[in-house]
């Protein structure tokens, strides 16, 4: 069986991250993915602390396995055409360029829609195709600030902080993955296989990521607390604490975990406390029945009490490194992890099909590994045409 895209073609112009993921989550599931770099490579390929991966940075290789590389000078005519040639025979077009810059090279939707109608153009930018931000620069970091997702974390009345990897660019790369599927579905149930014109904002992505946030603000102009560790239900029992060896994160939102959590902590009396005795009376009183918690845990170790509140119905979470995250023997089996050909490990899609379902075969591509082959079908094609 074939898997879900096999057989659509995509011309990839971007670069760095959000484009590249998101035309990644589409070659796991079958596309054929022609990766357009200048010549001197794209920047996400020397991103790596280790000057022997220069190149293949390990950032770049997890985005990049399975795809074809094919180096076109996009500043010189015979790169530009050569692009129009490969946009011709491609079912989807992703480009990550600064706004206009498509445009200028001959590249940009309009353009492109005119000569081939059944395209799907996706354009990736920080801030999308129009409005008064539209030319400014941006990467992940500087849409989190632009955002207001700076100020989510940590505490009131601290220094903003941004989240510790490119969550901007992963959402964004997901949002873009998904709407050129859905253009895909479109156009094939479309008697006249029209194309679609694709513009994702990373500031737009960003707010649909924090929409649990930004709909109360909405509907209500209810401001975000910044509450450290504590869970969005805000309860005292969905926060993190100190064990004997580390910490934990408990998530007992419901009246029945509470019951739980406290019979599991030796403590159960506290439900007789008119104090913590209903959700409203442990949040008003928080500040008295956190330090009961906090000795309670720190009588054994997090990975104890994680096994003990799980076995009890309460969520419950060790914090861990990525280092011993990695290697939980949960997450083994479960094909989230692919073998590459040489021996090399990186992420799959993060969902599993009962058959045919996503991954790759192949390794990242060397800079302009596949130019000669690729070029040398573009032109058998145009011979034959």
């Amino acid at each position: 069986m074939a898997k879900p895209l096999d057989g659509i073609r995509i011309a990839d112009f971007s670069h760095v991250i959000a484009g590249p993921l998101a035309t990644q989550f589409l070659n796991l599931l079958g596309a054929e993915v022609i990766k357009v770099e200048p010549p001197a490579g794209d920047p996400m390929r020397y991103y790596t602390r280790d000057p022997g991966r220069r190149g293949m940075a390990e950032p770049f290789v997890g985005a990049n396995a399975g795809k074809k590389s094919v180096v076109l000078d996009l500043k010189t005519d015979t790169g530009r055409a050569a692009a129009r040639d490969l946009v011709a025979t491609a079912d989807v077009v992703v480009e990550n360029f600064r706004p206009g810059v498509a445009d200028r090279l001959g590249l940009g939707p309009a353009t492109l829609s005119a000569a081939h109608p059944s395209l799907i153009c996706c354009s990736v930018s920080g801030f999308g195709q129009d409005g008064p931000l539209r030319d400014f620069p941006a990467i992940d970091q500087v849409i989190q600030s632009v955002s207001g997702l700076m100020l989510l974390s940590g505490h009131e009345g601290e220094a903003a902080e941004r989240i510790g990897f490119p969550v901007v660019d992963t959402y964004s790369a997901l949002l873009s993955a998904f709407a050129i599927l859905s253009a895909v579905l479109q156009r094939e149930r479309d008697p006249a296989r029209r194309g679609q014109v694709i513009d994702v904002s990373m500031l737009d992505a960003t707010m649909v990521m924090m929409s649990s946030v930004v709909v109360p603000m909405l509907l209500s102009g209810q401001e975000p607390v910044r509450a450290g560790n504590r869970g969005f239900s805000g309860a005292p029992t969905a926060d993190t604490f100190p064990t004997a060896d580390g910490e934990i994160t408990i998530g007992a939102v419901q009246q029945v975990q509470v019951a739980r959590l406290f019979r599991t902590l030796g403590c159960a009396e506290l439900l007789e406390d008119a104090r913590f005795a209903t959700p409203d009376a442990r949040l008003s009183h928080d500040a008295a029945l956190r330090p009961l918690l906090v000795e309670r845990f720190a009588d054994r170790t997090a990975a104890e009490w994680e096994a003990d509140l799980a076995a009890a119905g309460v969520p419950a979470g060790k914090v861990r490194p990525l280092n011993e995250a990695i290697e939980m023997e949960q997450l083994q089996g479960r094909d989230l992890f692919q073998d590459l050909p040489d021996g090399s490990r990186v992420l799959n899609a993060g969902f599993r099909f009962g058959r045919d379902g996503p991954g790759v075969a192949s390794l990242a591509p060397e800079l302009g590994a596949d130019t000669e082959a690729v070029l040398a079908s573009l032109r058998g094609r145009v011979d034959a045409g």
